[in-house]
């Protein structure tokens, strides 16, 4: 434990961490829950991280997706997660131990409506979630709810194609008024979609889009953010509506800017421009226009977006309140070696990596939350941040000292930012209790101050047990993030 050469956090910070119900929830068959694009998500195993890396990236065929839903001899984790359905008032008496001030997660859409296009919502879910809600509160736990975290019905892939369709708008809209309606009294915090900048790397999690619906991809693709973004404006929109000041409508991105490799003008030219890339989902959604650089590369493409006057309208008259990020690695573009699209990146000679190739470069979250902060002055929630490692368990303890070092020297850049000027008004660790991976389905790649007892094939008694990081972020949270 050392002292926190930036120890600048406010007084009403908030110290927590974050999950996703498609990761965490599990119990898909209770409760009349519906399979959404998480749960088609095979475990693959005795395969490689990067192995396992390339087969998530690929994407899905349609007549995957349909195979898996109707599998009953694979393994899908997703649908099991570490059964915080049952359990979360046990977990999150944990959370609260450490004096979390907050805690995010997702309320699942289908489980809320299980077809997406049934007429009346499912009550027994609705009532779970307000229970878990109340949990929260009870604690001292300020909620912040994602409406959508990778878990889009898999029946809007199937009979809808996806986001792409304007008719799924409508359909989240209803969705995002019934949270609202029902729970605005309970959460302060809503992020509409997790992650919206991912629909260009995970389309199918992101989106629930199959790599063989569309002739053109990724016109497929950006149509079906578009369509996000015009969600979101209308449930802005409607929170408005309700007068009720305290209810706080923000998007999120996962860090995706990247450094130069070089000062070589070609270098610095390719990096400014895949940044734009990037900054394009937040300009459309806090300045209210599409800029001529997307415009321009949409047109580069032969992308042709139905974009229409009313879209126009309601993005400019309802930008999002906050913006949350999730950081993890920082990216580097080499102009020798990687071209003017999204994605192309080089690795950083300068920086070590965790067993699944994840840089670690803390300074990297100074350098983006500043960048953010300058470009839109909008208050920011770091919704993510954590390193996946493999944890072992020795007569019942955990030492996980690399876990501390890891998030010890992300904290203090935060602090560094918020000293320079950043509004950054919450840390969400990624994520307290061991869940199910996102990109790799394994539960061997923990995160958690909580370690749960299952492996990677579903097997154990998900028994909880303390790392010895729980005890170091408590003292984090306790001290105000003086001590790190």
């Amino acid at each position: 434990m050392k002292r926190n050469n930036y120890p600048f956090f406010p007084s009403n910070f908030l110290w927590g961490g974050a999950q996703a119900a498609s990761q965490a929830d599990g119990a898909y068959l209770e409760d009349d829950k519906g399979l959404n694009s998480s749960d088609v998500q095979p475990y693959f195993k005795g395969l490689f991280n990067q192995k396992i890396q390339e087969l998530e990236t690929q994407g899905m065929k349609l007549e995957q997706v349909k195979s898996n839903i109707k599998d009953t001899e694979g393994y899908y984790p997703k649908r099991f997660g570490i059964d915080f359905y049952n359990s979360y008032p046990e977990d999150l008496r944990l959370l609260a131990g450490m004096g979390f001030k907050t805690f995010r997660t997702s309320l699942d859409w289908s489980r809320i409506f299980p077809n997406r296009d049934d007429e009346i919502p499912n009550e027994s879910a609705l009532k779970h979630y307000g229970q878990m809600l109340d949990c929260m509160l009870d604690l001292g736990i300020e909620p912040i709810i994602t409406m959508n975290h990778y878990e889009t019905p898999v029946n809007i892939t199937v009979k809808y194609g996806g986001w792409p369709n304007r008719k799924v708008i409508s359909m989240f809209e209803k969705f995002g008024k019934l949270l609202l309606d029902g729970f605005g009294n309970k959460v302060k915090y809503w992020i509409v979609v997790n992650q919206i900048n991912l629909i260009q790397t995970e389309p199918f999690l992101s989106a629930g889009v199959c790599v063989d619906q569309y002739q053109n991809e990724e016109e497929a693709i950006y149509q079906a953010v578009h369509n996000q973004m015009v969600a979101a404006a209308w449930i802005q929109k409607y929170a408005k509506s309700l007068h009720d000041n305290n209810i706080h409508i923000g998007t999120m991105i996962a860090d995706s800017t990247v450094y130069p490799a070089s000062c070589r003008p070609d270098d610095i030219v390719l990096a400014m421009r895949q940044n734009r890339l990037q900054y394009f989902f937040t300009d459309v959604q806090f300045l209210g226009y599409y800029p001529a650089y997307a415009k321009n590369y949409f047109s580069d493409k032969r992308i042709k977006l139905d974009i229409r006057d009313e879209d126009k309208e309601l993005l400019q008259d309802n930008p999002m309140d906050f913006l949350a990020i999730s950081y993890y690695y920082s990216k580097m573009v080499d102009a020798s070696k990687n071209k003017y699209r999204p994605s192309d990146t080089s690795k950083n000679p300068y920086l070590k990596e965790n067993p699944w190739g994840w840089s670690v470069d803390p300074q990297g979250l100074y350098n983006m939350l500043s960048q953010y902060w300058d470009r839109y002055h909008k208050p920011i929630i770091i919704a993510e941040n954590g390193i996946g490692m493999y944890d072992k368990v020795e007569n019942g303890k955990i030492q996980d000292p690399y876990r501390s070092e890891y998030l010890g020297q992300h904290i203090e850049q935060v602090g560094r930012a918020i000293h320079d000027g950043a509004k950054v008004i919450a840390y969400c660790a990624w994520a307290p209790i061991d869940i199910v991976s996102c990109s790799s389905q394994q539960m061997s790649k923990r995160y958690g101050f909580v370690y749960v007892d299952r492996d990677d094939e579903g097997n154990g008694s998900g028994k909880r047990l303390l790392k010895d990081s729980y005890y170091w972020y408590k003292n984090v949270v306790s001290s105000n993030g003086k001590q790190i």
